[in-house]
């Protein structure tokens, strides 16, 4: 299990400038899935999987230690 902020805090260590939206769709509660939309200056003139990488390097610990088991990528570059 891991609270919004934990995932927010992991993903501006790399996207200081992101903006974070995310919603938890795990069943049971059990808070391991979710949707995560990020908005970022870093992403422009990157291909949407560049920008996806990004974001699951940012979350990779989480993804690894499975405090995230699953996570869906909405990405948004900024200007």
């Amino acid at each position: 299990m891991i609270e919004d902020a934990s995932i927010v805090a992991l993903i501006r260590d790399s996207l200081p400038d992101a903006r974070v939206e995310i919603v938890d769709w795990s069943s049971f509660g059990t808070r391991d899935h979710f949707n995560i939309t990020v908005r970022s200056r870093a992403f422009a003139g990157k291909p949407l999987i560049d920008q996806h990488r990004m974001v699951y390097d940012a979350i990779g610990a989480a993804l690894k230690d499975g405090r995230i088991h699953a996570a869906q990528l909405k990405t948004i570059a900024e200007d």
